[in-house]
């Protein structure tokens, strides 16, 4: 098996006990992942519709709606393939690009967010200087980095994970993810080692960056009155899907690092498929609801698509 792991088929164990009610789960995963991808494409093109809303900080809650689509449609079509199937399996390739999908979503979520920090603390802290800073050039470069730099990091992952000669084909997960394929490896794992401990040390990077950020965000915003309104209306819906972001991503890997026993399976699959399914959805309805012109436009987009779909 060492010289042939292209040829793997892994086995999915997630839905194992997942016995009865098949078709209720699949019903639910459907209506999840349609009305993910419709709010989200619904506010994509209230982005691009509306040029009042061509601003830096629309802009990146768009790259984030993008992003959400990216990460939902690497999760959703497999688990509900799965769910009207009664064997488990994915080959090594389709693997590998689930995998993919999933690290460059999770890298490209939590860079995007500290981009959007860095907005609000110049938006707040300088506001002056706002619009001579945050350019279209400059906001051009920061989408373009939070994608391509994504894209890199976990381009070396998956040529890293390729290469692992595999002694297993088991995983005990909804879904392929790296640290699960990794622990089938037969061989030595330094290189993978030292490419987690970079990954750590890049997102505590941008965590330490992003608390920075808003130690002066907070601290210029209760100067004022003024202040503390800009903060509430445009940093709040930040705050709150910075931290759902970062408590389910770390969730995920304390349950993929640590695992529980196979008596609590679907406690384990709901802490597995959390950084997946929450963010998505729950990122346009806080921004959707949080940001007044945004809510106004979706809600003007939502009324014309319902009257020609009536007509």
């Amino acid at each position: 098996m060492e010289n042939s792991s292209t040829a793997i088929i892994f086995v999915l164990h997630g839905l194992n006990d997942t016995t009865t009610n098949k078709h209720v789960y699949f019903a639910f995963g459907l209506l999840v992942y349609i009305v993910t991808l419709f709010i989200n494409l619904v506010l994509i093109i209230t982005v691009i519709v509306d040029k009042a809303l061509h601003e830096p900080m629309y802009l990146f809650i768009c790259n984030l709606f993008v992003n959400g689509i990216w990460g939902a449609s690497a999760f959703y079509p497999k688990i509900l393939a799965d769910l009207l199937s009664d064997s488990h399996v994915i080959s090594f390739v389709a693997c590998m690009i689930q995998i993919y999908m999933m690290l460059c979503y999770t890298l490209c979520e939590q860079t995007c967010l500290t981009v959007m920090a860095y907005d609000r603390y110049v938006a707040i802290c300088k506001p002056l200087e706002y619009l001579d800073i945050m350019t279209y050039q400059k906001v051009a470069k920061l989408l373009a980095f939070s994608w391509l730099f994504s894209l890199l990091l976990t381009s070396i992952g998956a040529v890293l994970t390729v290469r692992l000669p595999l002694c297993g084909n088991d995983i005990d997960k909804l879904y392929c993810s790296n640290w699960e394929v990794v622990k089938l490896s037969c061989t030595d794992l330094i290189m993978i080692d030292v490419y987690g401990y970079f990954l750590l040390l890049y997102l505590v990077f941008q965590v330490t960056f992003i608390i920075v950020s808003y130690i002066y965000i907070i601290r210029a915003s209760l100067q004022s009155k003024a202040g503390k309104i800009k903060f509430m209306q445009t940093c709040l819906p930040h705050l709150i899907t910075l931290i759902n972001f970062a408590v389910s991503l770390v969730i995920d890997a304390m349950y993929s690092r640590y695992g529980i026993s196979q008596t609590q399976q679907a406690l384990h699959n709901i802490l597995g498929i959390e950084f997946l399914v929450v963010p998505p959805l729950l990122n346009p309805i806080i921004y959707g609801m949080k940001q007044t012109e945004m809510r106004r436009q979706f809600v003007k987009i939502y009324t014309n698509l319902k009257a020609v779909s009536r007509s």
